[in-house]
């Protein structure tokens, strides 16, 4: 599509169904840092790099020992290592480039979702087990930093309690969600009392709390791409936007400052009083009347919309807003469950997965402007019949001839004349 005829008052968000990806049955996907490759994994263990120009399989990545449900894929930063986590409570490392295995390693607890450390430590990754608190891995040893995922009076950290009991003897405890900022120096754990705990994941200390209204179990949490908004998904319906204000970088320095200078004795409301300090309630998104739950909500690439999936069974909804509150879209595919989705880094393009393992891809649906292109271009809203004269198209091949050669005699007969 030629940028000059797309019509720049046009929303700059996704409105149809433009194709759809098949191979297997794809459970997750996540794009690239560029927005050139997809990564979907699948049912069946395998991870399969989309190239999204062409819409072809560029690579498939499966490792023989896996043969369990890839639960989340991840890109490095730089866009040369994936980090696939798989049912059978493993994590692997995948080099894109060679498709050869770089390390795996296996948790105690099936992980439901694991990201890289956005920095250069490619061997770190934060993962959320299903039914323990999450972890910091380092991928190339094995060994994992349990973090904290709530506080008690004298600031230690301590598990939820639990609502979830499970048959294999291990504890019960509620999934909980986790995220690292954009620099990576903190992790921002959303627990099930409805808090937000900004760690230290290196020194596995709670350094502020930001309590969310309701108290409700938080479900997903994470940032935008710039690092300036950070998104909540609670068990009470409603999606939460807070505006960081912390420093991109040298956040724990920050942290460090709050907490001296904050006058509270009590270690809980002092947490709290820094936390306040911290992130800032900018918008809440909910659907008033029907009351849905939201599944895998994101931000844009620019961070100038929000998407959240209906988790009604039998729909595949899709609902956009913009910052300020405002619902500008609903997007309805066919009747099957959503179970994932991504926006596209750099353009409005929204992808999701279906329960059927398919990978449906929605676009704008441009208008044309070619009278941006052609200004004498008359654009007509609908077909209008054309009457045309008698001999307007009729064509007369001998009289066009003895017309030329009558001209080019008068032509030469003049210059004759004027050489006189």
């Amino acid at each position: 599509m030629n940028a000059p005829i797309i019509d720049p008052l046009q929303g700059d968000f996704p409105e149809v169904i433009e194709e759809y990806l098949e191979h297997g049955v794809m459970k997750c996907i996540a794009f690239n840092r560029r927005g050139t490759l997809l990564a979907a994994g699948c049912a069946d263990g395998s991870c399969i790099i989309w190239d999204f120009e062409t819409r072809g399989i560029a690579k498939e990545l499966h490792d023989k020992d896996c043969v369990a449900a890839i639960t989340s894929v991840c890109w490095s930063k730089d866009g040369h290592c994936i980090l696939v986590s798989a049912a059978d409570k493993s994590l692997t490392l995948w080099d894109v480039v060679s498709g050869e295995k770089i390390t795996r390693t296996t948790l105690q607890q099936t992980p439901l979702q694991a990201r890289l450390h956005p920095g250069s430590a490619k061997s770190l990754c934060l993962a959320c087990p299903l039914s323990s608190a999450p972890m910091i891995v380092d991928l190339n040893t094995g060994s994992t930093t349990v973090l904290p995922v709530s506080v008690s009076d004298t600031g230690a950290g301590l598990p939820p309690p639990s609502r979830n009991k499970f048959s294999d003897g291990s504890p019960p405890f509620t999934p909980t969600a986790a995220c690292f900022n954009k620099y990576g120096d903190l992790v921002y754990v959303g627990n099930s009392k409805g808090e937000i705990l900004i760690v230290d994941h290196k020194n596995k200390q709670v350094r502020a709390v930001v309590p969310i209204s309701g108290g409700s179990v938080i479900k997903n949490i994470v940032f935008s791409r710039n690092g300036q908004y950070l998104l909540t998904n609670s068990n009470d319906r409603t999606i939460r936007i807070y505006e960081n204000l912390l420093p991109l970088k040298d956040g724990l320095k920050v942290l460090d400052e709050l907490s001296t200078s904050c006058d509270e004795v009590d270690e809980a409301e002092k947490l709290k009083a820094v936390g306040s300090k911290c992130l800032a309630l900018f918008r809440e998104f909910q659907d008033s009347i029907t009351k849905i739950h939201w599944k895998v909500p994101c931000f844009s690439g620019d961070g100038e919309w929000v998407v959240g999936g209906s988790a009604s069974k039998g729909e595949h909804k899709i609902y956009i807003w913009d910052r300020a509150g405002h619902l500008v879209k609903i997007l309805e595919g066919p009747k099957e469950a959503l179970i994932d989705l991504a926006w596209h880094p750099v353009h409005p393009i929204v992808v999701s997965v279906s329960l059927t393992g398919l990978v449906y891809i929605w676009a704008k649906d441009y208008t044309e402007n070619w009278s941006a292109f052609a200004p004498d271009f008359k654009e007509l809203e609908e077909n209008e019949e054309y009457i045309e004269r008698e001999d307007e198209f009729d064509l007369m091949p001998e009289t066009e001839k003895v017309k030329e050669r009558r001209d080019c005699l008068r032509r030469y007969s003049l210059v004759n004349f004027s050489c006189l």
